[in-house]
């Protein structure tokens, strides 16, 4: 498997943890503040065992430029999904335009 393939799917990995370390606390309302942070610095410990090796890995034939914009790419990906299914919102068209922008500027990146 090509090292941007690998760092792809190491960076969809970490970015599941990262977004439920982010964002997942907000469904749990009922527990005070300093649970939720340690919490989440816990499920972000996991991102980080992804996220450094992704980075490793894909520096050998990626940009760390082409890293980062591939990252926030998936970001986008993954927060779009936890949002729907985790969080009950809806997809506006407004946050379609501006992803949309956002992967505009991943082909731009990589050309």
């Amino acid at each position: 498997m090509p090292d941007a393939y690998k760092t792809g799917a190491l960076l969809l990995a970490s970015n599941v943890f990262m977004t439920t370390a982010w964002y997942g606390h907000l469904r749990l309302k009922q527990l005070p503040l300093w649970q939720v942070i340690v919490g989440s610095w816990l499920i972000a410990f996991f991102e980080y065992c992804l996220m450094v090796p992704a980075n490793r890995i894909g520096h050998n034939s990626l940009t760390a430029y082409q890293l980062k914009v591939m990252q926030e790419a998936i970001t986008l990906v993954v927060f779009v999904g936890f949002a729907v299914l985790v969080l009950g919102e809806t997809l506006q068209p407004k946050y379609l335009v501006s992803f949309g922008l956002i992967f505009a500027a991943v082909v731009v990146a990589f050309r």
